[in-house]
C-alpha cells in the first residue's frame, strides 16, 4: 500500500491520518530497501517501537499498516502477525 493510502485508511479507521507514523514503517524502503524495508519494522517489535515513539494509539495504526501490506502477499488473519524480523522472513519466505 502506498503513502497516502495508509494515511487515508489511518483517518477513516482512527480519525487522523498518522503521517509520522507512515513514514517511521516506510523509512527504509527509500533507503533502497524496497519492499524488503518491511521485514525490519513490519512486526510485533516494530508496533512496540512504534508506541514508544509515537504513543499508545499508534500501535494499533502501526498493526493496521502492517496488515494492510501482508495482505498484499496473500496473508489473512488467519494467519499468524509475524513477532520479529525473522518470522517475518518465514512468513512471507523472500
Amino acid at each position: 500500500m502506498k503513502f497516502e493510502q495508509h494515511c487515508e485508511e489511518s483517518e477513516k479507521l482512527f480519525g487522523r491520518r498518522f503521517e509520522k507514523v507512515h513514514l517511521w514503517l516506510d523509512e527504509l524502503f527509500y533507503t533502497g530497501e524496497g519492499a524488503r524495508h518491511r521485514r525490519i519494522r513490519h512486526n510485533e517489535v516494530g508496533i512496540k517501537k512504534a508506541i514508544e515513539l509515537f504513543g499508545k494509539e499508534a500501535g494499533a495504526v502501526a498493526r493496521q499498516h502492517i496488515i494492510s501490506d501482508l495482505k498484499e502477499y496473500g496473508w489473512t488473519e488467519a494467519d499468524r502477525f509475524p513477532k520479529d524480523e525473522e518470522d517475518y522472513l518465514k512468513i512471507i519466505g523472500f
